[in-house]
């Protein structure tokens, strides 16, 4: 049960050449079925969304574990500031470089490689093994897992997203809030026939931005910051716009639900002075996107925080794996939003964090993963299947 650690490195770099945006995972995709059938997974099929999943078959009687770890990215907006191809697949100094090798190809490797130490060997687990490179997770955080958790029902799941080889338990969730102001139109010469919306969110923008958010002893804070605001006509050239529109970012805690999120902005917005004559709600966004397969992804967004005692049993284990295996995780959370959203935070299924490089190396320019962490995290997922799934007897 040894990794190829030249394939998996090889593995990252090829993943890493082909770029995968949200709702374009298709190449990487098929590579990625393609290795799992080289591999001698048991079974390998993409479902309706495009999401590639494997299957390590157990000889029964042990808890099934499914490792997660999304193939899309997102888009390289600044390539003139990098100093490396953003595609380029680049090893310097014990570094793999590009878009997506923390954020998460160099996971996703690690993940395929140590399922695949597992494959075709003659000591088998007693639990089935899963591994799912899942689809549009930068965009609806575990939707797209969701589907794939809904056909495999694991016992468990690992979120192989950045925690520098740590053991993450629990994250903030996160809501996408519109508020909006309905108005008047009218001509800019003779504003007073119309309702000015602009003028109408503006009072509740800042009793939004005033609120107090709760905290979590070990969350934190709940947060909710405004990142878009735009009216409508757009351009309004002499034209009082009557409708405009806020979105914020709120940050959940585990207590949270969308009625009491929504609740504490609707006393803000009933207490707003009647004066603008504009009418003003708030309600959590609803999306679409279409993804590689043609399939249409849609949800709100609203993707729960979730968090699991140190002394859960699936925390236990996989501490206790990585111990064995040479290493020593803290037991820490994600600052920002996962698939465990949905594993966790909706599916209710014990889930864990566990996966190479740094948080704050996601999404920026000159992104990369250190290969020996790349390393580690396989061994350490390796160590967690056979520690959870169990061999026989």
């Amino acid at each position: 049960m040894s990794i190829d650690r030249e394939g998996l490195v090889s593995f990252c770099r090829e993943l890493i050449r082909r770029e995968s945006l949200s709702g374009a995972e298709g190449e990487v995709a098929a590579l990625l079925a393609e290795r799992l059938r080289a591999l001698d997974f048991d079974e390998v099929r993409t479902d309706a969304y495009g999401s590639v999943v494997g299957k390590v078959r157990g000889t029964g009687g042990g808890k099934s574990i499914l490792f997660d770890g999304h193939i899309d990215t997102v888009p390289v907006s600044n390539p003139e500031q990098w100093t490396r191809d953003p595609f380029g697949g680049e090893i310097i100094d014990g570094r793999l470089y590009g878009r997506g090798a923390s954020d998460m190809k160099g996971a996703v490797g690690a993940m395929v490689y140590a399922i695949g130490a597992l494959a075709g060997g003659k000591d088998r687990l007693a639990g089935d093994v899963y591994f799912c490179g899942s689809v549009h997770e930068e965009i609806f955080e575990g939707i797209a897992l969701g589907k794939v958790i809904e056909q495999v029902k694991p016992d468990c799941v690992v979120i192989g997203e950045a925690s520098e080889l740590n053991l993450k338990i629990g994250q903030r969730g996160r809501a996408e809030v519109t508020v909006e102001a309905k108005g008047k139109t009218a001509h800019s010469a003779n504003p007073k026939v119309g309702i000015n919306a602009v003028y109408g969110i503006i009072p509740a923008l800042q009793g939004i931005r005033a609120m107090e958010l709760a905290r979590h002893p070990v969350l934190g804070a709940a947060i909710i910051e405004l990142t878009d605001i735009i009216s409508s006509p757009y351009p309004g050239a002499s034209v009082v716009p009557d409708r405009c529109r806020a979105t914020f970012d709120r940050r959940l805690l585990v207590s949270e639900t969308v009625e009491s999120v929504l609740a504490e902005i609707g006393k803000v917005i009933e207490a707003l002075p009647a004066g603008t004559g504009a009418q003003v709600w708030a309600e959590i966004a609803r999306a679409t996107a279409k993804c590689y397969t043609g399939v249409e992804i849609e949800g709100q967004r609203w993707f729960p925080a979730w968090l699991f005692e140190p002394e859960h049993p699936l925390v236990q284990d996989a501490l206790a794996a990585l111990r064995a295996a040479g290493q020593d995780p803290a037991i820490t959370t994600y600052s920002f939003c996962t698939n465990g959203s949905y594993s966790a935070g909706i599916a209710g299924i014990p889930t864990i964090g566990f996966g190479p490089s740094r948080e704050n190396q996601a999404h920026v320019v000159d992104e990369y993963v250190e290969i020996e962490q790349v390393y580690k995290a396989a061994e350490g997922y390796l160590a967690i299947a056979r520690r959870v799934a169990r061999f026989p007897g």
